[in-house]
């Protein structure tokens, strides 16, 4: 069985792909703070194939020592998703110096780190990998108040794309998923007159769902897409078309 790392699996979005990955057939490590309802309930459902992890990913220093025991446990690494992110909204002449620090430590600097280091046990190990970062189409589109998380999925980009060069000829790919704004519970909870909206932007007049970007990360770890490298993929029901 694949060992596939999926960060911020203990809700929404990374809870979504770990599910879907769990039902592709890959074992999951879900890594989080701490285990949500929704994950344990995950972890109930396919015992083998989703395992709970717990790592605060903001503590860099930690990451190395803690991929040296995910591999101890459960053997090299297949893939990797960093999902993991959050997001502060607010014009950034507003916005304190220790949210910038704190927002690019997690959204940038901590999949870097753990992409470092995941990357060099899929070399020891010289059996190809997956590595997909989860971005977001304000990368390319922008969205009022949210400039440095903008920025921190166009570093992202830029960083799946080198990378994908970087360790092309170990057979390593990396790619990127770009969600839009997706249906979560977050968003059923707004009026139905701003979801309707904000998915009248979108050229399918929808918005798309946790599920379709789960398929497209599945998708980019499965072997039919062992010749696609350094791309980005957008979910977002043609809103950036």
């Amino acid at each position: 069985m694949r060992n596939v790392i999926v960060t911020g699996a203990s809700r929404g979005l990374g809870l979504a792909i770990a599910r879907r990955l769990a039902a592709d057939g890959f074992r999951v490590i879900a890594v989080a703070r701490k285990e949500s309802d929704g994950l344990k309930a995950a972890i109930a459902a396919a015992p083998e194939g989703v395992v709970f992890s717990a790592c605060d990913l903001s503590d860099v220093e930690a990451l190395a020592p803690f991929i040296a025991g995910l591999k101890k446990q459960f053997g090299a690494p297949y893939g990797l998703v960093n999902n993991a992110g959050q997001s502060v909204e607010g014009l950034l002449a507003n916005t304190h110096n220790v949210q910038i620090e704190s927002l690019l430590r997690i959204n940038l600097t901590s999949p870097i780190v753990l992409t470092k280091h995941v990357a060099r046990q899929m070399m020891a190990a010289g059996k190809g990998g997956r590595i997909v970062n989860i971005s977001s189409i304000i990368a390319s589109t922008g969205y009022n108040g949210l400039s440095v998380y903008g920025a921190s999925k166009s570093a992202l980009v830029g960083f799946t794309k080198s990378l994908s060069r970087e360790l092309g000829q170990l057979d390593i790919t990396v790619n990127a998923v770009a969600p839009g704004f997706i249906m979560t519970e977050l968003t059923a909870s707004l009026p139905e007159d701003d979801v309707a909206k904000i998915a009248g932007r979108a050229a399918l007049r929808r918005l798309a769902e946790p599920d379709d970007v789960s398929v497209a990360v599945s998708f980019l770890l499965s072997d039919a897409a062992r010749n696609m490298t350094g791309t980005v993929i957008a979910v977002d029901a043609g809103a950036s078309a």
